[in-house]
């Protein structure tokens, strides 16, 4: 007989508060919340079953070696596409946002299961929800430690194997001004509950082994300090921050209303945060790299961030570029 899913979807106020209550007492926990921020869960280590909930981070993963892999994705149109693309930017040249960061969902057929996905990916983040989805995340959303609070804005992502990527992508002036945007983002968002807010690096590269070959991968490291009673008030700082700016864009209210008129489609935990506090530190990723379960089909969801300067083409292009595992 199948066991249903056992913890319950917990709203806004009720996982501010267990976040809060847990973090003050020092019990570790996991937490996984929605991309609204409206519903999730926050579940103490002791009654965490691994049958229906895994997490792990740092790369843990099992060889693929002895099995053959297939993976082919039927994403959206270009037609499809460029109605929501062309609705972004309408939007964005009457000054309602200077970023937004545009997503869809892909079928994927595959000969790997959820669990499977999870058990052979080599990434920073994984999560698996039983018979729900699965996620190999690249992505810090924030860090907490010894009263520091550091957030890890991904943007720009280009092929590794295109001569000169690194180059191509540090100098390119939309990538630039994506990243800018977003970086001004979660220092505004970060000084709104911390002091001392500063980018620590900026535009640094990192490489990702995927199904599809190495990509690089563009991030900043924007720091801050803690209050002093920052335990007891962990559930709000981390809502305070909520959507991700990364995955939504600037400014973020207005913006969040595009999106919502634009794809056409619930992103539900897809670009929400999951995240792990071991008694004192916590660490936390943007859920993305992301395949949910519908019925029996596996759906992939993926985007990236539109400005004044984007290319449809090379926009459609990157979509279907994200849409892959990192397993090796």
């Amino acid at each position: 007989m199948k066991k249903e899913f056992p913890y319950p979807m917990l709203d806004r106020i009720q996982m501010i508060h267990q976040i809060n209550l847990f973090s003050e007492k020092r019990i570790p926990f996991l937490f996984i919340i929605d991309y609204k921020a409206e519903n999730g869960y926050v579940i103490k280590q002791d009654e965490i079953n691994d049958t229906f909930i895994r997490f792990s981070t740092n790369d843990q993963s099992t060889s693929i070696e002895n099995k053959s892999f297939t993976w082919n994705a039927k994403p959206v149109s270009y037609e499809s596409y460029k109605n929501k693309f062309d609705s972004v930017v309408n939007e964005i040249k009457r000054g309602n946002s200077f970023l937004v960061n545009l997503t869809q969902p892909a079928e994927v057929n595959t000969n790997l299961t959820l669990s499977e996905i999870y058990n052979f990916g080599n990434a920073k983040y994984k999560l698996w929800l039983k018979d729900k989805f699965t996620v190999l995340s690249p992505e810090t959303f924030v860090q907490i430690r010894s009263g520091i609070i550091s957030s890890f804005p991904m943007k720009g992502t280009i092929d590794a194997a295109i001569p000169n990527a690194e180059t191509i992508i540090i100098n390119d002036l939309k990538e630039k001004a994506e990243h800018a945007t977003i970086v001004d983002l979660i220092r505004n968002d970060l000084s709104i509950v911390v002091r001392n807010v500063h980018v620590k690096r900026y535009r640094y590269i990192d490489k990702l082994v995927t199904n599809k070959g190495e990509l690089l991968q563009v991030s900043s490291e924007i720091c801050g300090s803690l209050p002093e009673n920052y335990y007891s008030k962990t559930g709000d700082i981390l809502f305070s921050l909520l959507p991700a700016g990364s995955i939504c864009g600037a400014p973020k209210q207005k913006t969040l209303e595009i999106i919502e008129n634009a794809e056409g489609y619930d992103r539900g935990f897809y670009t929400g945060v999951c995240g792990w506090f071991d008694g004192e530190n916590l660490d936390s990723a943007v859920m993305i790299r992301f395949i949910e379960q519908q019925n029996e089909q596996l759906i992939f969801k993926s985007g990236g961030g539109i400005t004044c300067m984007s290319d449809l083409k090379s926009e459609y292009d990157e979509l279907i570029q994200k849409i892959y595992v990192q397993i090796s």
